[in-house]
This record gives structure tokens, sequence and C-alpha cells, in this order.
């Protein structure tokens, strides 16, 4: 393999995100070839690894998978509460999780990789990688309503004002939003605080990545320019 950063080798072996890496190098948890591993070190193929006393194997490839969640399936791996978890609809033979949530009552697009750099970019809420919905409410539309959303509404429940946002209407009663944070529930809180109920959410874009073309509970493996695009954007290229 090329030379890459001891930090990112970590991660790219499934060991743990990047800024983890960090921490268990500083801590001198990570030896190359029997010695303390420096903050920065480039490895290669030839260089023997270990994390608290286990030595790495190679690392893996990344994964991504778009994968069309329905509504009721819960974004966890284990929870024997939940009437549906990921586990139960996507067979892959590498283990893949969930970058960044969707909520039970929600539909739409969710990535999953095996790739903990990616999961924590995309999670990091400073990055503003954007994410798009299809909203269906209540009652019918107002321009006051749509031009509420796009200014931003204080959530009291989270003590905090949600960024600034692009909103267009596609219906009597539904509407395109797009955002560049996750606060929890955030598009239902956001109606609610301006009157309006949540009918129905669907996420049909996470940055480069579309819905379209995938069927409902179903999935397909991100590749090529696809890919690099998306690591482009996560700023891990």
């Amino acid at each position: 393999m090329e030379s890459v950063r001891l930090n990112k080798y970590l991660s790219e072996c499934g060991v743990c995100s990047r800024r983890e890496a960090d921490r268990l190098i500083q801590q001198g948890r990570v030896l190359v070839n029997g010695r303390r591993g420096m903050p920065g070190e480039q490895v290669t193929a030839g260089d023997e690894v270990s994390v608290n006393g286990r030595r790495l194997g190679e690392r893996k490839e990344p994964v991504v998978l778009a994968f069309y969640k329905p509504v009721g399936v819960v974004c966890t791996e284990k929870d024997r509460h939940a009437e549906k978890i990921l586990a139960d609809l996507v067979k892959y033979p590498v283990r893949v999780t969930y970058a960044g949530r969707l909520d039970k009552d929600s539909e739409g697009l969710l990535l999953l990789t095996n790739d903990g750099s990616l999961i924590e970019a995309m999670m990091r809420g400073a990055n503003r990688h954007e994410k798009e919905y299809i909203v269906k409410v209540d009652r019918e539309l107002t321009p006051q309503f749509l031009e509420g959303m796009e200014r931003g509404v204080y959530l009291s429940e989270l003590q905090q004002t949600t960024r600034p946002c692009k909103t267009e209407q596609t219906g009597k009663f539904t509407f395109r939003i797009t955002l560049t944070q996750g606060l929890n529930r955030q598009i239902r809180r956001m109606c609610e605080t301006l009157g309006y109920r949540v009918r129905k959410i669907q996420r049909i874009r996470v940055m480069n990545i579309r819905l379209q073309g995938i069927p409902y509970g179903g999935f397909r493996e991100i590749k090529g320019d696809e890919l690099r695009e998306l690591y482009r954007e996560a700023g891990l290229e």
C-alpha cells in the first residue's frame, strides 16, 4: 500500500475514528515496529502496527452504502425493544454502521459505512454538510411559514436557534428543505414551533448522494467518482 498517516491507518483498519486515533497515539498506546508511534507519522504495508498490544491486520477497504430507510426502522445496531433495526434489513458481508441518524418516524436516505473517519466527518456539525428533505405538513403552506423556516427557528426545548436554510414549496402541503445541521428531530420541532404538524419526512439527499433509484428498504453501493466526491465533500481527500 502507499504510505498513509498513522491515524488514518487506524481508522481504515476499523479500530476507531481519526480523532480517537490521535488520542491513542498521544497516550502511547500505538506502536509502530515495536516503538511508540508519533502523531503525523506515515506507515506502509511493511510496518507492524499494534494498539494496546494487539497487532492490526490489513486496513479495510472503505465501504459506503446508500440505504432507503423505511418508516419504523430504528437507527441502531442492537435494541431488544425496537420492532425493526438496521440489521434486519441490511444484509451485507462487511459490518457497517450509520453515518448520521434518521428518526424512527422518518424515511429516506441513510448512509452506512465501515469508515470511522467518514462517520466522524459527517457527524461534525461544524462541517455544514447539506441534507435535503421533502416534508408534508397538516395544513396549507404560507409564504410566512417558509420564510420563518429559512430565517431560523428558536427551539425552546433545545435552547437553540436553527441555522438559516433553504426551502422551496413543492405542493399545497409539501415543501423541500435543505439543512446544514442535524439537531434532534429538527424539522418536526421547527414546524411545530411555527404552528404546523409534520405528516411525512423523506430525506432525499446527503451531500452528493441521492435517494433516487433505491427501492424502499433497499440499498446500493457507492463507488467510483461518486465515492471520491463524497470523500472530497467530507474533507477527507
